[in-house]
C-alpha cells in the first residue's frame, strides 16, 4: 500500500529511532511504500539529520520533516499542526496515498481530516490515553478553564478517532478492554488490535555483550564480584516513583549489605543523590551513569534484578513501558508495581519477576524475602518470554496484518 505515516514526534528523537523507524523499515521491506511526516526539534535535527536521511533512503522510505516550534505550548502545537497539515495535504495530491497511519492524537487530527476529505483508510495508532495522561501527569489542570476546554476537545476527538478509524492500535490489552467497556462501544463493534512497544532483541541480548568491555566497566564503576546490583533504566520524570524506589532499596540494603543501586539514566545525578541523602542512603551505594542506546545493554548486564515503579493512575492502563522488553531481553528479572498496562499479566504469566501491590514496607519486605529465589530465575525463560511478547519482528508482522486487512 501507499502509506502516509504522520508522527508529531521526531525521527531524530530517541523515541522515533526506537519506536517508529524500526517498524517502518520492516513494513517497507514487506513492500509497502512509506512516506513519513514528522516534527523535528532543531538541535536534534542538526545532529541526526544526515544519519536518518541515509537510513530511511537505504530502506526506500521517503521522509518529509517539518520544523518544531518552541512557542508557548498551546500556540506551538497549533503552529506545528498547521505545518504538518499543509505538508500532508500537499503530499496526498502528489502521491494519492491509500492509507494514513497516525501516531497518537495530534497526528490523528490530520489523519481523520484526510480520511474525511479523500476517503482514504485511516489507522489511529493511539499509543495511550493521551488526554488523560495530561491530567494524571499534572500537565493540565481541570480547574483551569483553558485546560478543561482542551481536555474536553481531545476526549471528544478521541471518540471520533475510535469511531472513524478503519483500525485502532492499542499498546495494551488492558486499554482495549477499557475502551470496549465504554457505553458508546458496547453495542458498536470497533476494529482494534494490540501491539505493545517492541524491542530490537538482537541489540538487547546477552549475545551482544563483550565480556572484556563488561569487566572493564565493572572496574570503572567499582563493582565488586559479590555485589548485588539492582538497576533502574530510563528517565526519572512525571510517572516514575523515585522516592518509593529508593525506599525499597534502603530496605533491601538493610537486609543485604552487598546491595548497590545502579541508575542508567540521562537525568541529573544530583536529583537522585539529594533524595537518597535525605533518606539516609550512602552515595557509595549508588552508581549513576548515562548511556547511549547502544551502550544500554552493556550497562544493564551489570544488574542482577531491575526495578521500576510507575504511578498506577487511570491513564497507565494504556502504558507499555519499552524498558520491560529491553530488560527481559537481557534475561534480567523485574520488580514493578501492579496497575501498569499489561505488566501484571506478562510478568506474572512468564515468571519474569515479581509484582508489588502497594508501596509499603510490608510489601517491600515480602519481595525482599523472596529475592534469593528471584535471583535464581531461569534467564532463558525470561528471554523466551521477551521474544513472545516484545519481539520487533512480531511487532512488524502485527502491523503488516493490520495493513493487509485494509488493502482494497
Amino acid at each position: 500500500m501507499k502509506v502516509l505515516y504522520i508522527s508529531y514526534d521526531g525521527m531524530t528523537d530517541p523515541l522515533g529511532q526506537s519506536q517508529v523507524i524500526p517498524y517502518l523499515i520492516g513494513l517497507s521491506q514487506l513492500g509497502h511504500q512509506i512516506t513519513i511526516i514528522s516534527c523535528e526539534k532543531k538541535d536534534r535535527f542538526e545532529k541526526q539529520n544526515k544519519f536518518i536521511v541515509e537510513l530511511l533512503k537505504s530502506n526506500n522510505i521517503a521522509w518529509h520533516p517539518v520544523s518544531y516550534s518552541k512557542l508557548p505550548s498551546v500556540f506551538a502545537k497549533q503552529f506545528n499542526l498547521n505545518r504538518i497539515n499543509k505538508k500532508a495535504f500537499a503530499l496526498y495530491k502528489e502521491k494519492k496515498f491509500e492509507l494514513v497511519h497516525s501516531r497518537s492524537y495530534m497526528a490523528a487530527l490530520i489523519g481523520l481530516k484526510l480520511k474525511q476529505k479523500y476517503g482514504i483508510k485511516f489507522i489511529f495508532d493511539m499509543r495511550g490515553f493521551w488526554a488523560d495522561e495530561r491530567i494524571d501527569g499534572g500537565i493540565w489542570n481541570l480547574k483551569n478553564m483553558i485546560h478543561k476546554r482542551i481536555y474536553n476537545f481531545f476526549k471528544k476527538k478521541e471518540f471520533e478517532f475510535l469511531t472513524n478509524a478503519d483500525y485502532t492500535v492499542s499498546l495494551t490489552q488492558n486499554a482495549k478492554e477499557e475502551i470496549l467497556s465504554w457505553p458508546s462501544f458496547q453495542k458498536k463493534e470497533i476494529p482494534i488490535d494490540v501491539i505493545p512497544c517492541c524491542v530490537d532483541l538482537k541489540l538487547f541480548s546477552e549475545k551482544s555483550i563483550s565480556h572484556t568491555k563488561l569487566n572493564e566497566l565493572q572496574l570503572v564503576l567499582k563493582i565488586e564480584k559479590n555485589d548485588l546490583i539492582l538497576s533502574y533504566l530510563g528517565s526519572i520524570g512525571t510517572w516514575y516513583m523515585l522516592d518509593e524506589m529508593l525506599d525499597f532499596f534502603k530496605l533491601l540494603s538493610s537486609k543485604k549489605s552487598n546491595a548497590k543501586f545502579l541508575f542508567i539514566t540521562p537525568d541529573d545525578k544530583n536529583l537522585i543523590l539529594s533524595k537518597a541523602q535525605l533518606k539516609g542512603i550512602s552515595k557509595e551505594k549508588l552508581i549513576i551513569h548515562s548511556a547511549s542506546r547502544n551502550e544500554v545493554p552493556l550497562y544493564l548486564s551489570l544488574s542482577h534484578i531491575s526495578v521500576y515503579f510507575i504511578k498506577p493512575l487511570y491513564s497507565k492502563k494504556a502504558s507499555s513501558p519499552t524498558k520491560t522488553g529491553e530488560i527481559m531481553g537481557m534475561g534480567i528479572p523485574i520488580i514493578t508495581n501492579s496497575g501498569i498496562g499489561d505488566s501484571d499479566r506478562i510478568i506474572s504469566d512468564s515468571k519474569a519477576g515479581m509484582i508489588i501491590n502497594d508501596f509499603s514496607n510490608k510489601e517491600y519486605l515480602r519481595i525482599i524475602d523472596q529475592m534469593d529465589a528471584l535471583l535464581k530465575t531461569d534467564k532463558t525463560m525470561i528471554k523466551t518470554a521477551a521474544e513472545n511478547y516484545f519481539s520487533l519482528e512480531k511487532g512488524v508482522q502485527l502491523y503488516a496484518d493490520v495493513y493487509r486487512k485494509l488493502e482494497k
